[in-house]
Protein backbone atom coordinates (compact mmCIF):
# COMPACT_ATOMS: atom_id res chain seq x y z
CA UNK A 1 0.00 0.00 0.00
CA UNK A 2 1.04 3.50 -1.09
CA UNK A 3 2.28 5.46 1.25
CA UNK A 4 2.51 3.13 4.61
CA UNK A 5 4.72 0.67 6.09
CA UNK A 6 4.69 -2.40 8.51
CA UNK A 7 6.29 -2.55 11.54
CA UNK A 8 6.15 -5.14 14.07
CA UNK A 9 3.38 -6.85 11.89
CA UNK A 10 0.71 -4.02 11.91
CA UNK A 11 0.58 -1.60 9.07
CA UNK A 12 1.43 2.15 9.61
CA UNK A 13 0.86 5.07 7.45
CA UNK A 14 3.60 7.20 6.67
CA UNK A 15 2.39 10.46 6.27
CA UNK A 16 0.72 10.22 10.18
CA UNK A 17 4.46 8.92 11.34
CA UNK A 18 6.19 11.70 9.82
CA UNK A 19 3.70 14.33 11.31
CA UNK A 20 4.35 13.01 14.51
CA UNK A 21 8.31 13.37 13.92
CA UNK A 22 7.52 17.14 13.47
CA UNK A 23 5.95 17.57 16.55
CA UNK A 24 8.85 15.43 18.31
CA UNK A 25 11.34 17.76 16.56
CA UNK A 26 9.38 20.70 17.07
CA UNK A 27 8.91 20.14 21.15
CA UNK A 28 12.41 19.47 21.13
CA UNK A 29 13.71 23.02 20.02
CA UNK A 30 13.93 26.25 22.23
CA UNK A 31 12.82 28.56 19.33
CA UNK A 32 10.50 26.31 16.77
CA UNK A 33 12.09 25.05 13.63
CA UNK A 34 11.86 26.23 10.24
CA UNK A 35 10.82 24.51 7.16
CA UNK A 36 14.18 23.89 6.00
CA UNK A 37 14.88 22.44 10.14
CA UNK A 38 11.80 20.65 10.05
CA UNK A 39 12.91 18.66 6.78
CA UNK A 40 16.48 18.00 7.49
CA UNK A 41 15.24 16.72 10.95
CA UNK A 42 12.71 14.09 9.39
CA UNK A 43 14.48 13.16 6.93
CA UNK A 44 12.16 14.20 3.64
CA UNK A 45 11.92 16.77 0.68
CA UNK A 46 11.08 20.39 1.75
CA UNK A 47 8.25 20.47 -0.69
CA UNK A 48 7.07 17.15 1.29
CA UNK A 49 7.20 18.54 4.53
CA UNK A 50 6.01 21.89 3.21
CA UNK A 51 2.57 19.89 3.48
CA UNK A 52 2.82 18.30 6.54
CA UNK A 53 3.43 21.51 8.23
CA UNK A 54 0.47 22.96 6.27
CA UNK A 55 -1.61 20.30 7.45
CA UNK A 56 -0.13 20.24 11.02
CA UNK A 57 -1.24 24.19 11.14
CA UNK A 58 -4.64 24.42 9.34
CA UNK A 59 -5.30 21.74 12.27
CA UNK A 60 -4.28 23.82 14.96
CA UNK A 61 -1.16 21.52 16.22
CA UNK A 62 1.37 23.77 14.95
CA UNK A 63 1.86 27.56 14.80
CA UNK A 64 4.08 29.96 12.83
CA UNK A 65 5.34 32.50 14.48
CA UNK A 66 6.70 36.19 13.58
CA UNK A 67 10.22 34.60 12.53
CA UNK A 68 8.49 32.42 10.28
CA UNK A 69 9.29 28.99 12.66
CA UNK A 70 6.97 26.58 13.70
CA UNK A 71 6.04 26.19 17.19
CA UNK A 72 3.61 23.80 19.22
CA UNK A 73 0.02 25.36 18.53
CA UNK A 74 -2.70 25.32 21.02
CA UNK A 75 -4.07 21.89 20.31
CA UNK A 76 -1.21 20.81 21.51
CA UNK A 77 -1.63 22.26 25.33
CA UNK A 78 -5.08 20.50 25.30
CA UNK A 79 -3.48 16.94 24.21
CA UNK A 80 -0.64 18.04 27.15
CA UNK A 81 -3.97 18.92 29.59
CA UNK A 82 -5.77 16.13 29.11
CA UNK A 83 -2.90 13.82 29.61
CA UNK A 84 -2.33 15.17 33.00
CA UNK A 85 -5.65 14.44 33.61
CA UNK A 86 -5.66 10.46 32.41
CA UNK A 87 -2.89 9.73 32.90
CA UNK A 88 -2.42 10.10 37.00
CA UNK A 89 -2.15 8.02 40.26
CA UNK A 90 -5.28 6.11 41.73
CA UNK A 91 -7.05 8.37 44.04
CA UNK A 92 -5.78 6.37 47.05
CA UNK A 93 -2.23 7.26 46.32
CA UNK A 94 -2.31 11.21 46.30
CA UNK A 95 -3.02 11.32 49.98
CA UNK A 96 0.80 9.27 50.36
CA UNK A 97 2.91 11.19 48.19
CA UNK A 98 1.28 14.99 49.38
CA UNK A 99 1.49 13.86 53.17
CA UNK A 100 4.85 12.39 52.61
CA UNK A 101 5.87 16.21 50.98
CA UNK A 102 4.12 17.85 53.94
CA UNK A 103 5.64 16.28 56.61
CA UNK A 104 9.54 15.84 55.00
CA UNK A 105 9.63 19.42 52.91
CA UNK A 106 11.13 17.57 50.15
CA UNK A 107 9.81 16.65 46.68
CA UNK A 108 8.29 13.04 46.34
CA UNK A 109 6.09 11.50 43.71
CA UNK A 110 4.64 8.10 42.61
CA UNK A 111 6.25 5.96 39.81
CA UNK A 112 4.71 3.16 38.33
CA UNK A 113 4.56 0.64 35.26
CA UNK A 114 3.18 1.90 32.01
CA UNK A 115 3.00 0.42 28.71
CA UNK A 116 6.39 -1.45 29.40
CA UNK A 117 7.93 2.02 30.29
CA UNK A 118 8.76 3.06 33.82
CA UNK A 119 6.86 6.86 34.34
CA UNK A 120 6.35 9.15 36.93
CA UNK A 121 2.46 9.59 37.76
CA UNK A 122 2.11 11.70 40.71
CA UNK A 123 4.39 14.56 42.13
CA UNK A 124 4.48 16.60 45.13
CA UNK A 125 6.69 19.49 45.93
CA UNK A 126 7.61 20.39 49.51
CA UNK A 127 7.94 23.36 51.36
CA UNK A 128 12.00 23.21 51.90
CA UNK A 129 12.78 26.49 50.07
CA UNK A 130 16.04 24.32 48.67
CA UNK A 131 14.84 21.16 47.32
CA UNK A 132 15.20 18.87 44.21
CA UNK A 133 13.97 19.58 41.08
CA UNK A 134 10.56 18.94 40.37
CA UNK A 135 9.93 16.23 37.72
CA UNK A 136 7.35 16.19 34.75
CA UNK A 137 4.35 13.77 34.65
CA UNK A 138 5.63 11.15 32.25
CA UNK A 139 8.95 9.29 31.27
CA UNK A 140 11.04 8.05 33.90
CA UNK A 141 14.56 8.08 32.14
CA UNK A 142 17.30 5.89 33.69
CA UNK A 143 15.21 3.95 35.70
CA UNK A 144 18.47 2.23 36.29
CA UNK A 145 19.95 4.93 38.24
CA UNK A 146 17.34 5.91 40.62
CA UNK A 147 15.45 5.11 43.80
CA UNK A 148 12.39 4.02 42.45
CA UNK A 149 13.00 2.60 39.20
CA UNK A 150 15.35 0.04 40.54
CA UNK A 151 12.26 -0.75 43.21
CA UNK A 152 10.25 -1.53 40.21
CA UNK A 153 12.52 -3.55 38.91
CA UNK A 154 13.47 -5.59 41.80
CA UNK A 155 10.01 -6.72 42.15
CA UNK A 156 8.85 -7.10 38.73
CA UNK A 157 8.61 -10.21 37.18
CA UNK A 158 12.26 -11.36 35.84
CA UNK A 159 11.17 -11.45 32.32
CA UNK A 160 9.70 -8.25 32.45
CA UNK A 161 13.01 -6.57 34.44
CA UNK A 162 15.15 -7.99 31.50
CA UNK A 163 13.59 -7.00 28.74
CA UNK A 164 13.21 -3.40 30.70
CA UNK A 165 17.09 -2.88 30.71
CA UNK A 166 17.85 -5.09 27.31
CA UNK A 167 15.75 -2.24 25.56
CA UNK A 168 17.34 0.71 27.16
CA UNK A 169 20.77 -0.64 26.60
CA UNK A 170 23.46 0.80 27.00
CA UNK A 171 22.58 2.11 30.07
CA UNK A 172 24.02 5.15 30.94
CA UNK A 173 26.60 6.06 33.41
CA UNK A 174 25.44 9.01 34.25
CA UNK A 175 27.47 9.64 37.94
CA UNK A 176 30.37 7.71 39.19
CA UNK A 177 27.98 5.76 41.58
CA UNK A 178 25.85 4.52 38.99
CA UNK A 179 25.30 0.84 38.45
CA UNK A 180 25.40 -0.34 34.68
CA UNK A 181 26.24 -3.56 35.02
CA UNK A 182 23.70 -6.56 34.90
CA UNK A 183 25.22 -8.65 37.62
CA UNK A 184 26.04 -5.83 40.05
CA UNK A 185 22.62 -4.30 39.50
CA UNK A 186 21.24 -7.79 40.21
CA UNK A 187 22.56 -8.19 43.65
CA UNK A 188 21.10 -4.26 43.89
CA UNK A 189 17.50 -6.05 43.54
CA UNK A 190 18.00 -8.97 45.78
CA UNK A 191 19.01 -6.27 48.13
CA UNK A 192 15.58 -3.94 48.09
CA UNK A 193 13.62 -7.49 47.81
CA UNK A 194 15.49 -8.20 50.97
CA UNK A 195 15.20 -4.67 53.02
CA UNK A 196 12.13 -3.54 50.82
CA UNK A 197 13.95 -0.55 50.24
CA UNK A 198 15.71 1.15 47.22
CA UNK A 199 18.15 3.80 47.21
CA UNK A 200 19.43 6.78 44.55
CA UNK A 201 23.01 7.24 46.29
CA UNK A 202 23.79 10.15 43.95
CA UNK A 203 23.85 7.57 40.76
CA UNK A 204 21.52 9.64 38.97
CA UNK A 205 22.94 13.35 39.53
CA UNK A 206 25.23 14.41 41.96
CA UNK A 207 23.88 16.81 44.47
CA UNK A 208 20.51 14.33 44.31
CA UNK A 209 19.78 11.53 46.72
CA UNK A 210 16.66 9.52 46.88
CA UNK A 211 14.81 6.75 48.48
CA UNK A 212 11.74 4.40 47.41
CA UNK A 213 9.37 1.88 49.11
CA UNK A 214 7.41 -0.27 46.94
CA UNK A 215 3.61 0.15 47.65
CA UNK A 216 1.30 -2.83 48.88
CA UNK A 217 4.50 -4.92 49.50
CA UNK A 218 5.90 -5.20 45.88
CA UNK A 219 2.06 -6.51 44.49
CA UNK A 220 0.78 -2.89 42.91
CA UNK A 221 2.88 -1.80 40.03
CA UNK A 222 3.63 1.43 42.07
CA UNK A 223 6.82 2.98 44.02
CA UNK A 224 6.58 5.96 46.79
CA UNK A 225 9.73 8.15 46.31
CA UNK A 226 11.41 10.86 48.14
CA UNK A 227 14.30 12.89 46.60
CA UNK A 228 16.30 15.67 48.50
CA UNK A 229 19.77 17.47 48.62
CA UNK A 230 22.11 15.03 49.63
CA UNK A 231 23.48 16.40 52.79
CA UNK A 232 20.11 16.89 54.14
CA UNK A 233 19.10 13.23 52.34
CA UNK A 234 22.16 12.10 54.73
CA UNK A 235 21.49 14.18 57.93
CA UNK A 236 17.48 13.17 58.30
CA UNK A 237 18.05 9.66 56.47
CA UNK A 238 16.34 7.98 59.47
CA UNK A 239 13.59 10.22 59.97
CA UNK A 240 12.68 9.99 56.09
CA UNK A 241 13.28 6.43 56.06
CA UNK A 242 10.82 6.31 58.93
CA UNK A 243 7.78 8.42 57.78
CA UNK A 244 8.26 6.72 54.58
CA UNK A 245 7.86 3.15 55.79
CA UNK A 246 4.81 4.81 57.86
CA UNK A 247 2.78 5.73 54.73
CA UNK A 248 3.13 2.76 52.66
CA UNK A 249 2.69 0.79 55.47
CA UNK A 250 -0.78 2.36 56.40
CA UNK A 251 -1.71 1.88 52.70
Amino acid sequence: MTGSKEKSGRLQINSVVRGVNILTAIARSDQGLSVREIAEAIGVERQTAYHLVHTLEDTGFIARDDQRNYRLGLRVGALAEAFGRQFSAPDYMLPLVRGLATETGETCYVVGWWQGEIVIIEVAAGANAIRAAEMPHGQYLHAHARAAGKVLLAYAATARMAEYLLNHQPLAKLTENTMTDFKSLQAEFTRIRAEGIGYDNEEFARGTSCMAMPLEAGTAPYALALSAPTERFHAFRETYQQKLAALVQRN
